[in-house]
Formats: structure tokens, sequence, C-alpha cells
């Protein structure tokens, strides 16, 4: 131990788990970091953050501001993608300290030139530490602080910024303290925190009757791109078991033909590292991969790691999986939900090693194929550690890889596997629906630690759900719940066609599952028909593009309404330059109205001032003063505004202009 350390670094920020796991930024972003940075006595303190890339050598640095109460802050921008580290450090600064003291001893008529004398050695031993140019101005104000003139003494107080700053760069750091960890930051590129995902079966994208192909669903990609999709997401497209195939509506038993759900990976014709025979071949994946970049899309894939029990990996890894007492394999369950076409992985197996390397292995599969971005299922049901390695073996090579955990499990289980080094999570937006939910939900999501780690992807729909909201609401439902994940969250997607026509048929009352859902037959969709709501996402999907408020969620704020049917809340961009209002009415079966009171201190506005408020779904514009905003929202029309502000209106005759 050094005794001549004395400052105290506490309470650092952002800091998850005492540093076991890393914080999540991507290219460009800032990470702002604060502590608490003290010391014995009246000796003033100095601060610094110190960050590097992991393969870079050195440390570069920020200086810290005090913001009181002993509280620093300094913020530091991520330039590239892969992982950093940053710690902070703390000194006396004994500069900072004598200026003071000599400033009131000025002001009490008490300073001397032996004060003056102190002050010089502090300076002088800042030039021996300085190069170049400033070395020899430091060593110039030093003589000039040894003669003892009058000018000296102001260099002491208020005429002394030249030397305070120069000064500022070369502080004494022999007895600096070192925060006792290093944290990390995990890099990722912009599609993990702003993208919007359309999910659909390739094997639903040919004529009524017929089995999709792969080159079916590239003639799909233009009319998902058209509606500002950036990624589509395909469930798997790996051979399906026949044993014990589930039939339409998830029977026990499956009819002839039958295509049987993609989750049951695994017959005769392959595994995961294979595409199912009717879906096509390699090559045409590989040509589906280049017909969707050509429209500006990426490919996501479901990484589903578990097997149909006719998979080869059952046959030629018996050991993998665990049986029952009467020697048969255990299937997947979740009582009182039986999955008796799907066989679980025994990750406790006497050969998980061998598990680990055979999973790992088919997701470097599809990454050496072009893959980046991975939907990931279940990952719940599969140890913390086995995800902890894998994501992180699989960075090592691919950085810009993406992966979405499908957990719609306990929120400690959601947020560990956040932790561990997950893109990107799904939520549970799809049930919350009034508004005190989503305000208590969401103000959770965006706050600090979660915040830090734990990125939100938001779906109104699923194969696997279908809400009741959606299955009474009809359209207006459709509508409001589109708006509010595509606004409360930079990352969303949509399970289409089904979210686009409407769909809200359920299997029996009291289900969430689909009536004839894709998950088990084929379906035929009329994309043509007038009732779909291609041209308002497209809409929605726009204004997201063009507003870049809404391509993150750290600035999401709520604000107050008189109506419990409305909810009203912001996003803006740092600079405040780029402000949207959206207000949603939740009851998709009666108009509501009322009083809206956002908050104008954190918006940066003026309660004097006037502003114009465009809505950017109807295109109306409305001028907007004080510190009530009107709303009456018909479902039966648009169930909600998504207000971009603008700040600088002169005069009514503007506003007249732009009408």
């Amino acid at each position: 131990m050094e005794g001549r350390r004395r400052v105290v670094i506490e309470a650092v920020e952002p800091e998850i788990d005492a540093g076991r796991f890393p914080i999540k930024r991507t290219v460009g972003e800032a990470v702002d970091v604060r502590a608490e940075i003290f010391a014995d006595g009246h000796d003033l303190v100095g601060g610094a953050v110190l960050y590097r890339r992991c393969d870079e050598s050195g440390w570069r640095e920020r200086v810290m501001r005090a913001q009181g109460d002993d509280r620093w802050h300094a913020r530091f921008e991520v330039g590239a993608i892969g992982r950093y580290l940053y710690t902070v450090q703390g000194w006396i600064d004994r500069f900072a300290t004598w200026r003071r003291d000599f400033a009131n001893r000025l002001l009490a008529g008490q300073a001397e030139l032996i004060d003056l004398m102190i002050g010089a050695e502090i300076v002088e031993a800042a030039a021996a530490r300085a190069t170049g140019a400033d070395a020899e101005r430091l060593a110039e104000l030093a003589r000039a602080l040894r003669r003892g003139d009058p000018a000296a003494y102001q260099l002491g107080g208020d005429n002394g910024e030249e030397l305070a700053s120069l000064m500022a760069r070369y502080p004494d750091r022999r007895w600096a303290t070192t925060y006792e960890r290093e944290l990390a930051v995990i890099v990722e590129r912009d599609k993990a925190r702003y993208s919007a995902w359309y999910e659909l079966f390739p094997r639903s994208c040919a004529a009524p009757g017929a089995h999709g192909t792969l080159r079916d669903c590239a003639e799909r990609l233009p009319y998902i791109a058209a509606m500002g999709f950036d990624t589509v997401y395909l469930p798997p497209i790996h051979p399906i078991g026949s044993s014990h195939r589930k039939g339409a509506n998830n029977s026990l038993v499956a009819a002839p033909g039958d295509p049987g759900s993609p989750w049951a990976i695994g017959a005769s014709a392959g595994g995961h590292k294979d595409i199912h025979p009717e879906l096509g071949t390699l090559a045409d994946f590989d040509a589906f991969l280049h017909a969707a970049r050509r429209c500006g899309l990426e490919v996501a894939l479901d990484l589903a790691l578990q097997c149909a029990p006719d998979h080869p990996y059952v046959s030629a890894h018996p050991e993998w999986f665990r049986r029952r007492p009467d020697g048969a394999i255990q299937y997947a369950e979740n009582p009182p939900k039986k999955y008796q076409d799907i066989y679980p992985f025994d990750f406790e197996c006497a050969d998980w090693r061998g598990l680990w390397q055979e999973l790992e292995s088919v997701a470097r599969f599809w990454l050496a194929r072009g893959v980046r971005i991975f939907r990931v299922d279940n990952p719940h049901t599969k140890p913390f550690a086995f995800w902890e390695h894998l994501l992180a073996a699989l960075r090592a090579d691919y950085p810009e890889a993406i992966f979405l955990a499908e957990a719609f499990t306990r929120p400690k289980v959601m947020r560990r596997l956040a932790k561990l080094g997950f893109s990107q999570s799904y939520t549970y937006f799809a049930w919350r629906n009034t508004r005190e939910e989503l305000t208590e939900y969401f103000t959770e999501l965006v706050r600090a630690p979660m915040r830090e780690y734990f990125r939100p992807h938001l779906w109104p729909n699923t194969p696997d759900i279908l809400t009741e909201y959606l299955q009474f609401g009809g359209r207006p439902a459709f509508i409001a719940r589109l708006v509010l994940a595509a606004t409360l969250g930079a990352n969303y997607g949509i399970y289409g066609p089904a979210f686009e026509l409407c769909e809200n048929r359920a299997r029996e009352p009291g289900s969430e599952e689909y009536l004839d859902s894709e998950k088990y037959q084929l379906r035929h969709w009329n994309l043509d028909s007038p009732a779909s709501l291609k041209d308002f996402i497209t809409r929605i999907n726009r204004i997201r593009r063009d507003n870049p408020a809404l391509h993150g969620d750290h600035s999401l704020r709520f604000h107050r309404t008189d109506n419990e049917q409305l909810i009203c809340y912001s996003k803006t961009t740092e600079d405040c330059e780029n402000i949207m209002i959206m207000a949603v009415n939740l009851d998709p079966h009666h108009k509501q109205s009322g009083w809206a009171s956002p908050d104008l201190d954190q918006l940066g506005l003026e309660p004097r001032r006037t502003y114009q408020l465009h809505d950017l779904i109807s295109d109306s514009r409305f001028l907007w003063q004080g510190r009530r905003l009107y709303l009456e929202l018909d479902p039966a029309i648009v169930p909600a505004h998504v207000f971009r502000l603008r700040r600088h209106v002169r005069s009514e005759r503007q506003f007249d202009y732009f009408m």
C-alpha cells in the first residue's frame, strides 16, 4: 500500500455489478462517466477518465469537471466496433489548492512573498513535467512569481488564467489514486441501437396451396423494403422432423401434407447447417442474401438450439439428450404445454464441452455465409455460462454480429442475458396496455443502470403472441400498437403479413395463439388488400428514419395527461434540435380528449414562446403556447399524433404560410 495516496474514488457510474459486466454503446455514442472523488482535509482534487480500446497499449483521457458535492463528470466517445476499457483517476491538485488559498490571502490583505515562493516551486515542478513551448512558458511564469513584483501577485489571483490553464495540463500525479477496476464497454454497430424488423415465413410466399421457396421469398423483399424495414427475419429454414410432427392449430396428429413447425429442426435431409429441401439449397440462400442486400435489407436468422426427434444429432450423439426413466428422450415441456416434436439439449451432460463446441460451429457456419444478425430462440432455457462463452467467442471474430434474445421470462433472467452480451432483448411491451403500465415499464427501461446494458426490442405481435388487445381492438388497435412500438423503442419489429392485414383471429377464447397459425401450416396472404396497413406502416417508418430523436431510447420521457386513456411522451436529440412529442389514444373503441402537460424544462422550451407542432401522420400543423397541450384522438380516424416541434415561429402569418 502506498500511504501517500490520499484521494478516494467511489460511486463510479456507469458500472454494472461491480464491473462484472460491460455496458453497451454503438459507434459514435458517448460514455458519460461520473464518480465521487474526494480527499481528507481541505486540499482540492482533480480527476480524469482514462479510456482505451482493448487493442491499444496506452490510455487516452478526458479531464473530469466538478459538479458539486464531490461529484465529478467527464465523457468520451467510442469510435469503433469492439471492446473499450475505462477507469477513473484522482489526485491532489496542489496548484489549484495554492491558487485558492493565495486568492483568499489577497482578499484578506495577508499575501506575502513567501506565498509566491511556494507557488513558484509548484510551477517549476510542472515545467519539469512539461515539454516544448509549454515548459518554457511555465518556467518563465515561475520566475515571475519568484520576482515578487505586483504583477506576480496577480498571477495567483484573477489575472492568472493562463497559468491555471497550463498547470491543468501537467498536474502532479505522483500519488494519484486509480480506481480499483477497469470497466468495459462493448461497442456495436448502429443497427444494434436502431432497427426495424419484419418477420415472415418463406414457405407462405408462394401461390395458394404451394410450398414457398427462398426464391419466392426473395420476390417479397421489395415489398418489405418499400415499407421502410431494414431487417427481414426468417424463422428456422432447416429441415423439419416428421416424428411427432404437429398438425394444423398445434394438433397432435399431422395430416398428410402438413409442413410441421419450423422450430422442430432436423430430419434425414440434415440439421442446423442445412436448408429445408422444399425451401431450396444453400446456393438459393446465398442468392437470397444478395437479393436482400440489393433491397437495403439485412437477413436475420433464427438460432434455435433444439432438435426434432429425427435430427442427426439424436442418433450420432444420444448423450446430448436427457432420458426419462422409461428410456425415452425427454421432449420439451412448459406445463401444461407439451412440445412432443422438440428435444431440448441436456447442457448438464458429461460431454457438455463437445455440445458447446458443436453449437458454436452452427453459428459460425451461418456467419461464414454472411449472416450477421440472429434472433436467438428461448435463450433463457440454456445456461448463462454457455451464452457468455458463445457470444464472446463469436464476437472475437465477428464483432459486427448482432444477437437478439427472444426471452419472454422473468425480469432478472432477461436482465442477466442482456448483461452477458445479447445486443437486444424482447420485452413485455405486448402485454403493457394501460398508460400506467407503459409509463412504469418504459421508465424502468431507460433509467440507469438498466439503460446501460439492456436494449429493448418491441414487438406488438409475433407468431406466438396475438394479444387480447389486438384480438378485440380492430384496426385502431393495430395502428395504436404500431405507433407505440415504433416510437417508444428505437428497435421494433412486426410479424407480417399478419400485422399489416390486421389478423386477429385466435385459436380459441382466452388463447394468444393464432387460428390457422403459420407455425403449423401454409398461409396465403392478400398483400393487395385495401384494408392493409402497409401505407401507414411506410409513413411511420419514414418518420422514424427522418427524425434522429427516434433513433435512440435514452431521451424517452413521459408527460402527464388528465385522461388515463391518453398517453403522451417525447424523445429529443441531445442538442434539442429534433424534438418529437407523441400522443396515443389507448382506447381503440372511443374518441378520447384531454390535456397533456409536457415538461417544458426537459424539452428546453419556454412557456411564453409560440411553437409549431407538425403532425407527421396527418401532415397538419398547429401553434402551441403554454404548459398544456389539448389532445383529441378518434380511433376511427387515427388514434395517434406524432408531432415534430419547430422552435422558431415568428407570427401567425408564418403559420398560415405553412398550412
